[in-house]
């Protein structure tokens, strides 16, 4: 919001109004030893100009790093204007939107967040977001326990591939609840779910199947065929996505003969910045006929007497509002800032600019593959298509490759064995539009010097590489 200063006339007639005859006068009460006090070690001010120049060096200490880390948080291009006009006043410092009559600027906000997120994953309905992705994919399993009708315990079938981080924080929210996770494997060369395995799985117990998209190894499923399995066997089918990647792939509400029940991921793709790993927010979407065990609040749009257009909180199923008992859950805060980022990015970019933007994600990385991987000790570790990470399997110690990139600016990827024991010698690496031929050519010049210039060694009972 602008400051603007008062005139003088302003100051005038508040001096007159509270009976004041100077603004001096105001801070009379404050002694002259304190007021005058020298401020001794401070350096002189220094004009705009000066400031950003030394601000900038000081980032500079912390080093430039180039990035091609994923693993579930993505470095995009975030044109300016988002958080420009997210962090005007209005917005930033906007609470929960209770009294529709003074929130109506918030709720349209929302209501067309809503909608570009149902339309972006094919599905009718919208919350208005969740704390992250690893929340939302709990609130999901929740609410699909819910629409199960089970009274007994319940299966959920959880994909290996699903981010390891999802897979922990799902585990603490819903297993006090008798609803047991049981690991999915994935097949080692193409690191796709294995159906053959999930099918001999499912039981009487099991009521939904969590599908990613792409999958933490940066493979793409073949959702078709599991949400048609999930339909089969009457389970609740659940995606994990990419929402930018939905604007490119086939999206959730199409996926197989029926669509997917409810769709959930991570929101930072879409405007929010890397920010050192937070706040981010989850979305989560659903089939309508679903809609009453949706978590958190729904804006809709109505009409007031006069005819005229108006937005309104129109489900809150939150214990606050409703019987805790008939509450959906309470982990429902809405992620309002980093919502309304996103709902500026969508509509910057359209559905087009989201189209070309993730292709243009696609293209890099495929340039990625082809450069590392025509590198000698160096090949995809998954036969699957991709999106914009891969899984490469070299020769060296990722840990090791890790370490001499970081030497030279370049942050290299994520060590898979970190949450994949079997996977010890795979380093999966991402590249979206953010990153040109030059950085992709650079990454692959430290790359080979590492693998093709390092020779193994055993020491102290370690694999060491010098």
């Amino acid at each position: 919001m602008p400051f603007v200063p008062h005139t003088k006339q302003d100051i005038e007639e508040m001096l007159n109004m509270i009976g004041a005859p100077t603004i001096e006068s105001l801070f009379d009460e404050i002694p002259d030893s304190l007021r005058h006090a020298t401020l001794e070690g401070i350096p002189e001010g220094m004009s705009e100009m000066e400031l950003n120049r030394f601000a900038q060096m000081r980032a500079k200490q912390d080093g430039e790093m180039l990035c091609f880390i994923g693993a579930g948080a993505y470095e995009h291009y975030i044109p300016a204007a988002v958080w420009d006009v997210a962090t005007r006043g209005e917005f930033y410092t906007a609470y929960t939107p209770y009294q529709a009559e003074a929130s109506q600027g918030s709720l349209q906000l929302i209501y067309e967040y809503q909608t570009m997120m149902a339309n972006l994953m094919a599905l009718e309905v919208s919350n208005a977001s969740l704390y992250d992705g690893a929340s939302a994919l709990a609130e999901a399993i929740l609410m699909a326990a819910r629409l199960s009708n089970k009274k007994e315990k319940m299966n959920i079938l959880m994909p290996r591939s699903v981010h390891p981080h999802y897979r922990d924080t799902v585990h603490t929210i819903v297993t006090q609840q008798d609803i047991q996770l049981l690991d999915v494997p994935y097949q080692r060369h193409t690191g796709q779910v294995d159906v053959d395995a999930l099918k001999k799985i499912i039981t009487s117990n099991t009521v939904a199947l969590v599908i990613p998209q792409p999958n933490f190894f940066g493979v793409l499923e073949e959702v078709d065929v599991l949400a048609d399995l999930a339909a089969e066997n009457k389970l609740i089918s659940i995606a994990v996505v990419n929402p930018l990647a939905m604007a490119l792939l086939k999206p959730p509400g199409k996926w197989g003969k029926n669509g997917i029940d409810i769709a959930c991921g991570e929101g930072q793709p879409l405007g929010i910045p890397l920010a050192s790993g937070g706040p981010y927010y989850g979305f989560l979407c659903s089939k309508k006929s679903h809609i009453r065990q949706m978590p958190g609040r729904i804006v809709g749009r109505t009409v007031d007497l006069d005819g005229k257009q108006g937005f309104v909180l129109t489900l809150q199923a939150r214990e606050q509002h409703i019987r805790r008992g008939k509450a959906t859950s309470n982990i429902c805060t809405n992620q309002g800032l980093m919502v309304t980022a996103s709902t500026i990015f969508m509509s910057l970019m359209g559905p087009y600019g989201l189209l070309h933007l993730a292709a243009l994600c696609h293209e890099r990385t495929r340039a990625l593959k082809k450069v590392l991987t025509a590198i000698a000790n160096v090949e995809l570790a998954f036969t699957s298509p991709f999106f914009h990470e891969i899984a490469l399997r070299v020769n060296v110690s990722p840990e090791y490759i890790l370490q001499q990139l970081a030497k030279e600016g370049i942050q290299g990827g994520y060590a898979l064995q970190q949450t994949y024991p079997e996977l010890d010698n795979v380093l999966l690496l991402c590249a979206t539009e953010t990153k040109t031929l030059e950085d992709i050519n650079l990454l692959a010049h430290f790359f080979t010097k590492i693998v093709q210039l390092s020779s193994h060694t055993v020491v102290e009972g370690k694999q060491g590489y010098v």
